[in-house]
């Protein structure tokens, strides 16, 4: 038996007559070798990212469009809604499974489709388990293998809790994994604080040299009163749909029914969504200071206006608090 042994020397040749090329400073011309848009959705929990994202996958595979849903949040309730309530099994679960088992993931152990939609869910650690942060990384990681960067969807949209600053939910932003970042709030002062700090860390990344930037906001549940309006303008990032805080909805997504569809009344309303999310450009945003955004509220209502009391020694002592003699030099004035 005889190895293949390689020749070195040529090898080493190669090498040295490839650095030796000039670079080419042409600007390619053809057309991109891959269309595909990843936006990552972030959103405080229970704003309704997950109701959203639902309803818009759904209306943009009734407009002809190959989308997959991928949820990124430790509750793996992302695909609920779109699977009439079923928790489809999740990467994380099903490859703890197989690997104890002896067998590789398959894609059909862990993607679903319905309505064109394709989906999954990455999972996470059980309660008290492991980092969910740490369970999104080894997701992706899992995803790669299966061969993510090799399929062909005109959109890839991300369901990412914003409520947790862990780098594994910040992922499509910190590693550009993404295109561009959507934001869903709703006129209250939690959900836009969440999404004022979404913000932040897209310009902080942005410093460094990032290229993921903001597409907008969706205003959940609008009641009327302005806030996540005024927050967008401050902010400098448009306002890519509203939906309002109708019980008809309510009901609806409840009881696990789709609305993005041109079957129901509320079809128009996501296909514009559709459209928007797809044209609508990664900018840089401007986020606020804690100020800034209290600033966006009626001050009775959020208490803005409260002045802080700095506490004492003696109110941290309580009923201990006694006068001690110092140590203290004191020199008197000469």
């Amino acid at each position: 038996m005889t190895l293949d042994i390689p020749n070195l020397k040529d090898f080493d040749a190669r090498l040295r007559a490839e650095a030796q090329e000039e670079p080419s400073l042409e600007v390619p011309v053809d057309p991109p070798s891959k269309k595909t848009q990843i936006i990552a959705i972030y959103g405080k929990g229970g704003i309704g990212k997950s109701f959203t994202l639902a309803n818009l996958s759904h209306m943009m595979a009734e407009m002809g469009k190959r989308v997959l849903l991928i949820g990124c949040d430790p509750k793996s309730d992302t695909t609920s809604l779109l699977f009439g309530g079923k928790a489809c099994p999740t990467i994380i679960e099903t490859s703890t499974r197989k690997k104890l088992a002896g067998e590789e993931v398959k894609i059909g152990d862990v993607c679903f489709k319905r309505g064109g939609v394709f989906a999954m869910e990455l999972g996470g650690p059980e309660v008290g388990r492991g980092c969910g942060g740490r369970g999104i990384i080894h997701g992706f990681e899992l995803l790669e293998k299966l061969g993510f960067h090799d399929w062909d969807f005109d959109y890839v949209l991300l369901d990412f809790l914003g409520d947790v600053v862990c780098g594994g939910f910040g992922l499509p932003i910190a590693r550009d994994m993404a295109q561009k970042v959507i934001v869903v709030g709703s006129n209250d002062l939690q959900s836009l604080y969440v999404a004022n700090n979404v913000c932040s860390a897209v310009e902080y990344f942005r410093k460094l040299g990032g290229n993921v930037g903001v597409a907008g906001l969706v205003i959940n549940k609008d009641d009327g009163t302005g806030e996540a309006a005024a927050f967008a303008r401050a902010v400098n990032i448009p306002v890519l749909a509203s939906i309002p805080a109708d019980d008809d909805l309510r009901r609806k997504s409840a009881n696990y029914q789709i609305v993005g569809t041109n079957a129901t009344q509320w079809g128009a309303l996501f296909a514009v969504l559709a459209d928007a999310v797809a044209e609508a450009p990664p900018l840089r945003p401007k986020p606020l200071t804690q100020d800034g955004l209290l600033g966006l509220f009626d001050a009775e209502t959020t208490g803005s206006n409260f002045v802080l009391d700095p506490a004492t020694d003696a109110d941290m002592r309580g009923s201990f608090a006694a006068v001690k003699p110092s140590l203290e030099v004191v020199y008197d004035n000469v």
